[in-house]
């Protein structure tokens, strides 16, 4: 399987979708059996996921190719160091605000000397101990992706000095966040949510980082990636339910019309 890091490291367009509130291990292979998608995002912010939900996921996610990575708060230490335990490739930190708090969620992911996460090779990514500790650490430091989201006015602030952070491996922007802190929710093509983007597209830029974005409909897309992201998220699952029931409603719209 190749990772989510080494397609942005390619310089790739990776495709992605979340998951979270409508989770169930068939969903993960119908998104794997249907194709174009290059890895899953699983959200511990919004929804109650378990650690046994993302072992299973995951473990569904590799059999069709598919790389994931978690969306946590950053204030559980714990949280981030349980996700890659249980066969995730990477974590995002929501609702940052400085490159302080970048910092610190940056070695809360890495092993010693970049870090301080715990040393623990019990999990999937040490593969339940037969993986030797100095080795693990070793190509855990190297491989794991670790995502800041930009969504608040001061992490636009403060964007070039989150980018320039080693071990941040790409900027991930929330647009819906990003618009109500710019005082213009949900209107993602305001000049100032285009000219936050154009900040942090250029603060990847100079850093030789890669950044990623949520996309709301094809143009939406179409503009971010004309910006230079390389990791789109056009889908969730309750998006992927909602497009459904509204395509087989369409389609079958002689039907439903006929109804008393």
């Amino acid at each position: 399987m190749r990772t989510l890091k080494q397609r942005l490291n390619a310089g790739e367009t990776a495709m992605i979708c979340g998951v979270g509130r409508v989770w169930h291990h068939n969903l993960v292979h119908i998104i794997g059996l249907s194709g174009g998608f290059h890895g899953l995002w699983f959200d511990f912010e919004h929804t109650g996921l378990t650690i046994n939900d993302l072992e299973i996921a995951t473990a569904v996610a590799r059999g069709h190719g598919l790389d994931t990575f978690c969306r946590v708060a950053p204030t559980d230490y714990a949280i981030v160091t349980r996700c890659f335990e249980a066969g995730s490739s990477g974590v995002m930190a929501a609702q940052i605000f400085t490159a302080k708090q970048a910092e610190e969620f940056v070695k809360w992911s890495k092993f010693a000397p970049r870090g301080c996460r715990g040393l623990n090779t019990g999990g999937w990514d040490a593969k339940f101990t037969m993986v030797p500790a100095a080795e693990f650490a070793r190509r855990a430091n190297e491989d794991s992706l670790v995502l800041i989201q930009i969504e608040t006015l001061q992490s636009v602030e403060e964007c070039e000095a989150i980018a320039a952070i080693d071990g941040v491996d790409a900027l991930f922007v929330g647009p819906a966040d990003l618009s109500q802190s710019l005082g213009v929710t949900g209107q993602f093509f305001d000049e100032k949510c285009l000219a936050a983007i154009d900040r942090v597209a250029a603060a990847c830029r100079n850093t030789g980082k890669t950044w990623a974005a949520v996309a709301f409909n094809p143009q939406h897309a179409e503009m971010l990636v004309s910006k230079g992201c390389r990791m789109v998220s056009p889908a969730n699952d309750t998006r992927l339910v909602v497009a459904g029931v509204a395509a087989i409603k369409k389609d079958f719209a002689s039907v439903f019309g006929a109804q008393g």
